[in-house]
């Protein structure tokens, strides 16, 4: 995609995922539309879902994909650098990520966003592909964008 044709992907799936979550409080029915919505629309993917922060741990949430993880302690592997650091990470190739967590063989790129109530990390949406280099900053820069809507239905303050 060039460069403005990403920013348009992104801005017309933001819409879409304003779209499908308005009026709907329920944090794990908009993560399942979320994960559906982004399945269908990013090419080269392999898994995108949620893990939502219990404690000290992301518990696997809502996903498309293969079987993934179940729990992952902060600051181990990118979904618990993401907690730990408070901020996006963006992975070209997985295995030169110190502390890669492999739940799936077939990932080799990864880009994680922290979902966030109030300032504080609730969880993560996670987007891994098999293809090395596969995420740029566009995409970072979008998929932030898409979990900010996410998180503007979430977490209204009444």
């Amino acid at each position: 995609m060039v460069v403005s044709e990403k920013y348009r992907f992104y801005d017309r799936v933001s819409q879409q995922v304003k779209a499908l979550i308005a009026g709907e409080p329920d944090m794990t029915a908009n993560m399942a539309n979320v994960s559906a919505l982004l399945n269908l629309e990013l090419e080269e993917i392999n898994w995108v879902g949620f893990y939502l922060l219990k404690g000290e741990t992301l518990v696997l949430g809502p996903f498309q994909g293969k079987p993934a993880c179940l729990r992952i302690p902060i600051g181990r592997g990118v979904c618990g650098t993401a907690v730990a650091e408070n901020a996006s990470q963006l992975v070209s190739d997985v295995h030169q990520f110190a502390g890669h967590i492999a739940c799936d063989a077939a990932s080799n790129a990864e880009v994680v966003i922290p979902v966030r109530a109030h300032g504080e990390v609730v969880a993560v949406l996670d987007v891994d592909s098999p293809r090395v280099g596969r995420f740029d900053e566009q995409d970072k820069e979008g998929l932030e964008k898409i979990v900010s809507v996410l998180e503007a239905e979430l977490f209204k303050v009444a």
